[in-house]
Formats: structure tokens, sequence, C-alpha cells
């Protein structure tokens, strides 16, 4: 399987990694496209991309904002739409560091998760030309991570992005 192609504009200044998307985004061909997933409602609340809003308005508004999206895993092997069923010698990463070398103001990476920084750590040799980049984990917004719930998630993407 393969993940989607990068959503961001030159001007980005923060980059939103994920793992690799699920069987319902494939499905949609669509980023977080799980009816229960919560990234939508969050980026909703921080940047009004939310869900109610058409699929290609809700990206035009976060790039807008100075916010792209990736995914850290270009291809795998995995059955279902779990992290934990990677195959990991599968893995193939996206070119994430061309993505940051093309968006001079991009300060910030944020993980969607555990999965997704896991698989930058080992797979992605970031070279950032001198620029301080700030790595940030936050609570996965899959509903597979039902720890938390959406206003806990909310206040942890919340305090990272703005």
């Amino acid at each position: 399987m393969s993940s989607f192609a990068p959503v961001y504009r030159e001007d980005a200044r923060i980059l939103i990694l994920g793992s690799m998307p699920g069987d319902a985004s494939l499905s949609a061909d669509q980023y977080y496209a799980h009816p229960r997933n919560a990234f939508w409602p969050i980026m909703g609340a921080l940047f009004g991309a939310g869900p109610e809003q058409p699929y290609a308005d809700r990206l035009q508004r976060l790039m807008a904002c100075g916010v792209a999206l990736w995914d850290v895993i270009g291809n795998c092997r995995r059955e279902g739409s779990l992290d934990s069923a990677i195959e990991p010698d599968s893995i193939v990463a996206n070119d994430i560091p061309a993505l940051i070398n093309s968006c001079p103001q991009l300060t910030r990476i944020c993980f969607n998760g555990t999965a997704a920084e896991q698989a930058f750590r080992r797979h992605i040799r970031l070279d950032a030309n001198g620029r301080e980049l700030n790595l940030r984990r936050l609570p996965s917004t899959s509903p597979a991570h039902a720890a938390l719930g959406l206003a806990a998630k909310l206040t942890a993407w919340q305090q990272a992005l703005q």
C-alpha cells in the first residue's frame, strides 16, 4: 500500500506527519477519513478546517494557515489499519528531507502519534541545512487511541500548534 502525496505550500511553517493512512483514508483517498478520527475536528477548532467543509477546502485552509500534511511511510505491507500491523521490513519512507528543504519557513514537525515519531526516527535522516526544527509528538487522533478523549487531544494539539 502507498500513502498520499504531501499537502503543502512552500510557505509552510508546520509539518504534521502521520505514519500511514488507514483503510478508510485509502478508500476515500483523503487524509484522516475515518469518521471517528479526531484530526479534522481538531483542525476545525484550531484553523477553521473542520469536517463540515468539503475536503479540498479543508486542505486549502490548512495550507493558508502554514500547515503541511504528509506521512512518514510512503509504502509498506499491512493487514488492516493498525500501525502495529505494519511489517517493519516492508517500510519505505517518504522523502521528508526534500519536503523540508522546499519549505524554508518550516520550523516545527508534529507527529500524529507515537508510530509516526518512531517511524521518522528510524527511517529519516534529517539535514535541516542549519535550520533548527522543533520536533514534537502529539497524541494520535486515531480512534484506536481511545486513552484520551477529544477535549484532551485538542488541548495537547492546541498547545503544540499555536
